[in-house]
């Protein structure tokens, strides 16, 4: 029997292929989005969208038309670290004050399991260990990594005092098909669209810092795998919070370089000043997911063609 189930930010970049997924395996899926970064072009056919703003009182009906959810898989958010700094409020206002109207309808109406997504990068800081695991000390550099954090102490609060079963994953970077290329976030369709468009790349300071890049795809399997899998009863934070990525550094550089080898395009670099407060190094250790079942299965040059290849037809280009 297919469940019942509800995607915040369904319309966005990796909320859409969520919901795809849940989609096909039989579920009935239902989208919450209020279109500010995500576009119905990326809504699959067959869910039962909702424009709304998640911190919207009118999000406790469709709560109450569905009559609760099996499942609550919650990535809608603001995300713009830079933002977080010139707003920090409005970044609380939607992260914070939007999830607690989405946990509080799934109270009232009955939600079965509660998928929260966080951040590695920004939930740890500059880690001391890296790959970094789930229990490594957090030090959020940003309003964003704080209200990251802080959504997660809300859910252990729900699931400590009043029984919320749920899990966090906590994402590493995230690419694929349907990143925006004008975002913040989405180094990977920047580069992307700069050198199919023949343009230079901007690199901020020296190009050596690191992330730990994961195909969409790969997301998607966990966020299934989490939505179904036996999680024992939390003791502590951790408990109930999965890394999701790779495991492996990459640079800038390199991934400049891996982008013009994937398009056979080579295009000039143009050093730009470091961003404020950017880490310098990034990569998460995914054992525990590992441990039910996860792996990632995309390497990253086949991950970079994917992207590549729907930038290109997005133009119309052959």
């Amino acid at each position: 029997m297919g469940k019942n189930v509800l995607v915040t930010g369904g319309a966005g970049f990796i909320g859409s292929h969520v919901a795809d997924a849940y989609l096909a395996r039989g579920d009935a899926v239902w989208v919450i989005d209020d279109l500010s970064s995500g576009t119905r072009a990326n809504l699959p056919a067959g869910v039962d969208f909702r424009q709304l703003d998640i911190r919207d009182p009118a999000v406790d009906g469709v709560f109450a038309e569905a009559g609760g959810f099996d499942i609550v898989n919650h990535h809608a958010a603001q995300i713009d670290v830079r933002r977080s700094v010139r707003d920090p409020r409005f970044d609380a206002s939607v992260n914070l004050d939007g999830l607690l109207n989405i946990l509080e309808a799934g109270l009232r109406h009955g939600t079965g399991r509660f998928v929260m997504i966080s951040s590695g990068g920004v939930v740890y800081g500059e880690a001391e260990r890296r790959p970094t695991p789930e229990a490594a000390p957090k030090r959020p550099a940003s309003p964003y990594g704080v209200t990251k954090l802080a959504a997660e102490y809300y859910l252990w609060y729900y699931h400590a005092v009043r029984g919320l079963d749920y899990a966090a994953l906590r994402y590493s970077n995230v690419y694929g098909p349907r990143q925006d290329p004008h975002g913040e976030a989405g180094v990977v369709a920047i580069f992307g669209s700069r050198v199919l468009d023949g343009e230079a790349l901007t690199i901020y300071g020296d190009g050596e810092q690191t992330r730990d890049y994961v195909y969409v795809g790969d997301v998607v399997k966990a966020n299934l795998v989490v939505s179904d899998a036996e999680i024992a009863a939390a003791a502590a934070l951790d408990d109930r919070a999965f890394n999701v990525g790779t495991g492996t550094e990459t640079s800038v550089n390199q991934l400049a370089e891996a982008v013009m080898e994937v398009v056979e395009t080579r295009v000039d670099t143009v050093h730009a000043p470091a961003r404020q407060g950017e880490l310098a190094r990034s990569a998460l250790d995914a054992a525990r997911l590992r441990s039910l079942g996860w792996s990632d299965e995309v390497a990253l040059a086949r991950g970079l063609a994917a992207t590549v290849e729907h930038i290109a037809a997005g133009r119309g280009s052959p």
